[in-house]
């Protein structure tokens, strides 16, 4: 498996556990507990006409989630305009909390999926090299036995990005060779150590 998957899906599935973003000091959505609504929640939306938006419903979802751990006793941020709560400060200490662990568990149904366009917005742009280098490594893959392999889109990221499977076979021989030959590309080690223990 690759740094560039692992990276990949290490980020969708930390981002859609945790909800985090960073606060850049826009306008902010209503706090959990309180009415009424913001023209910038919706404001953004890549959404069609009519009815309740992704990003819109994300948002609302994410009120219920903050609202049901604050009723179980954590006191979360209030979402940002896009649904994001941050947890940067605390992150770490607060996940190994046992009060934590347990409104989470109580309240997981509430928490909603991360939209696509929610996290296309919330993922680190990456430089002209680094989208050159993705795409030299897309070709070396299919070009060594992963024929599937996906070609990064426009932004740098696959499909395996924003659903957090990789969208190829990575257990057949010729993916299995086509990863240690296409390694060095992206920086990882072509025979990378194996664990002891």
């Amino acid at each position: 498996m690759n740094r560039v998957l692992l990276a990949a899906t290490a980020t969708a599935l930390a981002f859609a556990l945790t909800g985090c973003g960073s606060d850049d000091g826009g306008a902010k959505v209503p706090s959990a507990a309180g009415g009424g609504t913001s023209a910038s929640a919706g404001a953004n939306a890549g959404g069609g006409g009519g009815g309740e938006d992704e990003l819109t419903a994300y948002v609302k979802g994410q009120r219920e989630w903050v609202t049901c751990m604050r009723d179980n006793g954590v006191d979360v941020p209030d979402p940002d305009e896009t649904g994001q709560v941050d947890l940067s400060g605390q992150g770490l200490a607060l996940k190994k909390n046992p009060k934590f662990i347990d409104a989470s568990k109580k309240c997981s149904a509430k928490k909603p999926a991360v939209p696509e366009s929610v996290e296309a917005a919330n993922r680190p742009k990456l430089t002209p090299e680094q989208i050159k280098t993705k795409r030299e490594y897309a070709e070396c893959m299919q070009k060594n036995g992963a024929q599937d392999f996906p070609d990064p889109g426009p932004d740098g990221y696959g499909d395996e990005t924003n659903s957090g499977t990789p969208g190829w076979d990575q257990s057949s021989a010729g993916a299995q060779r086509a990863t240690r030959t296409c390694a060095p590309i992206i920086g990882a080690p072509a025979d990378p150590p194996t664990g002891k223990g």
